[in-house]
């Protein structure tokens, strides 16, 4: 495909018809909405699945195994994006990228949907890892090319699609959570990969006349030549790979811990070699090179944030099932349930987040300040759901506003550190390396979960208090270590604020 301008793309796609924004916009909004409803959905019920008794519809596996793959899961999910973001770069445009991933992950719930034990999970997260990894970073690449650079309704834009989001993530785990646990595991998978079709269906039949051009453009295609070796070593090295796992697992030499182990390694190796390849080109400046210096301390405080955010999924969907009293006023609660907590949080709260921001003005808190506190309220959020058992003992059912106010503290803290970790991203990143730099700010949420799959190993009923109170512990001492470090790492910002 000839190249084409960021102009002819805009002026392809539709400027008026979705709420004052471009039509584009529409397909992407519910296309999001859909992959993130049959993403949330199906991680509702993993964990339950994966440990519920075979008797109860579930595969046997021990809770703290299960707790391990979810988080092996989650840091797979956001390293695949690099991939993902490569290919669509190299090889696909943003677009197709969308609708390859899409049908990867389509199959990947539809698999999950079918009685096929421990294989047939593995097979539909290998599946669902490449396919969100082809689409969640895309889509929204995508919503970019819907708006010039100078278009003052862009930051708006990605608002309404950030919401369609979160709408996604709330009322999956109230369907498929209700149906999955109440009825049968497998048709509550069935009906993720049918928000996955929908998906799917949404984009095709809207795309050729709300989104133009958007998403054709490969930004760096390859030659024939380069597309021809990159097909043989993409070849060579899955026959390498099949041949030293055909190899290693008779040995003893692949067992499961030692895969955790090597995601743990691949989690933090990934990130720390992106510093070192940014910071030691030749095309990064002197103050690019002070601002890469600065955004360490807050991609750590992201890994450090993230571990807690994301046992959401694993270590409080325990909790939610184990610990806490699921009947109130005669009404039994779905655990799956408290899950919707997080995204229905973040949309009653985000537009107060963002207009503080603007009313604080030239008062509001620094960059690495912020960050300070999303990683405080964190950590007080692990603090809180250590009360019930230090008031009541461990062998109580909890009151499930315990729970439910812990995933708010929590969420105040997201609110403080994610936006502002995006916005800081795009303007610390070297000219050179922007959207690889996007790339690292998803690389420390993956960090955080591979971290989590050895942390989890530590939780049970007996250290319950000592898991919660340590890691609370931790994240409050480190946001006070990096409040007083602010000052000094805004002089590295050079600058940016």
């Amino acid at each position: 495909m000839s190249q084409i301008t960021k102009e002819q793309i805009v002026e392809s796609v539709p400027q008026k018809g979705f709420f004052g924004h471009p039509k584009g916009l529409f397909t992407l909004f519910f296309t999001e909405f859909w992959e993130r409803f049959s993403y949330y959905g199906m991680r509702a019920i993993l964990l339950f699945y994966m440990y519920y008794e075979v008797t109860k519809g579930g595969l046997g596996i021990s809770e703290s195994t299960a707790l391990s793959i979810m988080s092996i899961y989650g840091a797979l999910v956001y390293m695949s994006g690099v991939i993902g973001g490569w290919l669509a770069d190299r090889l696909f445009g943003t677009s197709k990228a969308v609708f390859y991933g899409g049908i990867l992950i389509m199959f990947g719930h539809i698999v999950l949907a079918m009685p096929g034990g421990a294989t047939a999970l593995f097979i539909s997260m290998g599946l669902i890892v490449l396919g969100t990894g082809l689409l969640k970073p895309n889509v929204s690449s995508v919503v970019g090319d819907l708006y010039s650079s100078d278009d003052i309704r862009r930051d708006s834009g990605f608002s309404i699609f950030y919401m369609g989001i979160n709408m996604g993530g709330f009322l999956s785990p109230l369907i498929v959570g209700e149906i999955g646990l109440k009825y049968n595991f497998h048709l509550g998978f069935s009906i993720a990969a049918v928000g996955m079709f929908f998906g799917l269906v949404m984009f095709l039949v809207t795309k050729k006349k709300n989104l133009g051009l958007a998403g054709t453009q490969i930004a760096n295609p390859m030659k024939p030549e380069e597309r021809k070796r990159f097909m043989l070593i993409t070849l060579a090295a899955v026959v390498v790979l099949g041949i030293l796992i055909f190899i290693s697992i008779p040995r003893g030499w692949l067992t499961f811990d030692s895969f955790i182990g090597l995601v743990g390694i691949l989690g933090f190796l990934i990130p720390f070699s992106y510093f070192i390849v940014m910071y030691r080109s030749k095309k990064t400046t002197s103050d690019e090179k002070s601002r890469i210096l600065a955004y360490i301390p807050l991609f750590l405080a992201a890994v450090m944030f993230w571990s807690i955010a994301e046992q959401g999924s694993t270590i409080l969907a325990l909790y939610a099932d184990k610990r806490t009293n699921l009947d109130v006023f005669g009404f039994h609660i779905s655990p799956a349930w408290f899950q919707s907590l997080n995204p229905l949080f973040i949309i009653v709260l985000a537009p107060v987040f963002a207009w503080l921001w603007i009313k604080m003005g030239k008062r509001q808190p620094t960059i690495p300040q912020k960050f300070s506190f999303g990683i405080l309220f964190a950590g007080l959020s692990f603090i809180v759901i250590l009360l019930p058992a230090y008031f009541g003992g461990a062998d109580t059912l909890v009151n499930p506003l315990w729970l439910a106010l812990s995933i708010f503290i929590a969420v105040l803290g997201e609110l403080c550190l994610s936006p502002v970790g995006l916005s800081a991203t795009t303007k610390l990143a070297p000219a050179a390396f922007s959207a690889q730099t996007m790339s690292l700010w998803f690389l420390s949420n993956a960090a955080a979960q591979a971290l989590n799959a050895q942390l989890v190993k530590f939780y049970s009923a007996e250290t319950e208090m000592m898991y919660f109170g340590i890691i609370g512990g931790v994240a409050i001492a480190l946001s006070l270590i990096l409040f007083a470090l602010s000052p000094f790492i805004s002089k590295f910002m050079k600058g940016v604020h």
